[in-house]
């Protein structure tokens, strides 16, 4: 068994070749091909959570489970809110082949899943870009959206201005071309945006969908649990949605599991899974005005499929511990 660690998965797991990986799954999840169990959420006291994610596809074919810890309070005290492991499995034999640091690899490969569907979804000459938080995640989706997009204008919004502040004074050194903005109004914001992440924890709403512009792409990606939502009702309602994977989706998205309870929306008003619209089996975005929103889950597929990526370099490169077990 190989043992990589977050150093190793950040030198093997580039943006670039994140999205490209990420993509190519989500076809396959749209085909129907992976087996892929809804994530199981344990309470491990007061808000935080332990993930357990397994699965299994077929391209490259593969299975293993992520371990994965959520402490939402974690960013306060410097720390990553997600931390854990990936154990991956061969098929052929049902070998374990490996085990790698999960947090810096959910980190990267949520990001990219948003840059796949801003890639499809988002106007191509969208320029402007709003990042609701200022996190680990945040700092992931604005390398993922700089790389499917030419991005000008860069507006960073959340409950702490210094904390906003001191995320684009780290924007502006990797990205020394673009104009930035930060602040608290969320509003001010995602009205002069192209292209909006919300990766925040915020158990309520914090974009109100009477703000959107015409044009806009959406990726909503910081609540994963029924109870929590980033976006309002008419957000949802504006806007043509695309899901990672329906049946996650149907069950977990915080606003999609409301509004079908609630009856004011259908499970037929989701477009369908960005899978399907990268394929080209279904239509994404039809004119320039349309309201796009790409919602995110997270699956095990794209945790596999990054990993196996990333074992296959480290091979290759002789990179990583290898054990006997």
């Amino acid at each position: 068994m190989k043992i990589l660690s977050s150093q190793d998965v950040r030198h093997l797991l580039p943006m670039t070749e994140a999205i490209d990986v990420v993509a190519a799954t989500m076809v396959n999840v749209s085909k129907g091909t992976e087996t892929l169990p809804l994530r199981n959420a344990i309470p491990v006291g007061g808000d935080n959570k332990m993930g357990i994610m397994p699965g299994a596809i077929s391209d490259p074919s593969c299975f293993g489970v992520k371990l994965v810890s959520l402490f939402p309070g974690n960013p306060a005290l410097g720390l990553s809110s997600h931390s854990g492991a990936i154990v991956l499995f061969e098929s052929e034999t049902g070998s374990a082949i490996a085990m790698m640091d999960a947090g810096l690899l959910t980190a990267i490969r949520t990001a990219a899943a948003s840059g796949a569907a801003t890639k499809t979804l988002s106007r191509e000459n969208a320029s402007s870009l709003a990042i609701i938080g200022y996190g680990e995640q945040a700092e992931f989706h604005l390398d993922a959206v700089c790389a499917v997009r030419d991005i000008q204008r860069l507006y960073v919004a959340g409950r702490s201005a210094d904390k906003a502040s001191d995320f684009a004074a780290r924007a502006a050194i990797k990205y020394p071309a673009l104009e930035i903005f930060s602040g608290t109004d969320v509003k001010a914001a995602v009205q002069n945006a192209d292209i909006i992440c919300t990766v925040t924890a915020s158990p309520t709403p914090i974009l109100n969908g009477q703000w959107l512009r015409a044009g806009t792409h959406l990726n909503v990606v910081g609540s994963s649990i029924p109870s929590m939502r980033e976006i309002d009702d008419e957000a949802v309602l504006r806007s043509s949605v695309w899901v990672d994977y329906l049946k996650s989706a149907e069950a977990q998205a915080g606003e999609i599991v409301h509004m079908i309870n609630a009856g004011t929306l259908s499970k037929k008003d989701i477009k369908g899974e960005i899978g399907q619209v990268i394929s080209g089996e279904i239509a994404g975005r039809t004119d320039n005005v349309q309201i796009t929103l790409y919602r995110s889950l997270g699956i095990a597929a794209q945790d596999l499929a990054a990993a196996h990526h990333v074992l296959k370099k480290a091979d290759a490169a002789g990179m990583g511990l290898d054990v006997d077990f």
